[in-house]
């Protein structure tokens, strides 16, 4: 039986909105990790979690029409979006399927890579999908990661309201078995999963006035801002006016907005 949606952030349209201008925004950072794997023509590839698109067109490019690459999502509306997406692409090597990341009922050891972004930062028992992810991939087939750690998304000059949504969040997020800072356990995770000759690096952004990405922490509260009051980790008119101060914070052009550390871990699987 396949896992209930697990994914923290919930399916809004908002949601969908956000992670299809991610898309792009996480375009580089990938495709540099991309270029540290050697990726070569004609490889086959699993990308778990794909979303809405992810890093399917990147995937696809690199393996050219001889390769294939399959990416395995929960949603069914997400996989709609994903298709329509590689359509746009024109990259009939890709193949969007719905799936469950914990038990993809895909066969072992069949396929040269596999990768996965932001993931396991967004859902519980994150050790139970790697396992499923590197059973996936042949020996001395190679692991992609790339996952958040929130120890550096911060404001400065810091506000109050900043601090109470994030401590929020991030109780919240603990209490459904999510770690919003397992980007730095990524390498132990991929060690215990069996993988071998594992290189990790690290990944900072500062988010100007206009960027997507500055507005990230007011989004994600806002996808989630009714299970806060229901659940009791914010009073209702505390989140109301915390949100109205940080829209204004960020506004602010003398105001720095940091990202989270992406961790970004590549490896092999043992002959």
């Amino acid at each position: 039986m396949p896992e209930p949606d697990l994914y923290l952030l919930g399916r809004s349209t908002a949601e969908e909105t956000r992670l299809q201008r991610q898309i792009a925004d996480l375009a580089p950072a990938s495709d540099a990790q991309f270029d540290r794997i050697g990726i070569k023509p004609g490889e086959r590839i699993v990308d778990i979690g794909c979303g809405p698109g992810g890093a399917l067109h990147l995937l696809g490019k690199r393996v050219g029409p001889s390769g294939s690459v399959l990416g395995i999502e929960r949603s069914p509306h997400f996989v709609e979006l994903a298709r329509t997406f590689v359509a746009s692409h024109a990259l009939n090597q890709v193949e969007v399927r719905e799936g469950d990341a914990y038990s993809t009922g895909l066969p072992r050891a069949s396929f040269d890579g596999a990768h996965m972004r932001l993931v396991l930062v967004n859902v519980p028992s994150p050790d139970r999908i790697m396992h499923e992810m590197v059973s996936l991939v042949r020996p001395g087939g190679w692991i992609a990661c790339f996952e958040a750690d929130y120890v550096a998304h911060l404001c400065d000059p810091p506000i109050a309201a900043w601090s109470r949504l994030l401590d929020a969040y991030t109780t919240y997020s603990a209490a459904r078995g999510v770690d919003l800072f397992i980007g730095r356990r990524l390498h132990r995770l991929l060690r215990t999963a069996g993988v071998e000759d594992i290189r990790t690096d690290a990944v900072i952004h500062v988010y100007p006035p206009g960027h997507d990405r500055r507005p990230i922490l007011y989004d994600f509260i806002s996808n989630v801002a009714d299970q806060l009051i229901d659940g009791e980790y914010i009073e209702r008119t505390v989140l109301e006016n915390d949100m109205s101060e940080l829209a204004i914070h960020l506004a602010n052009p003398g105001v720095l907005v940091t990202s989270h550390v992406y961790y970004r871990a590549i490896g092999r699987v043992p002959h």
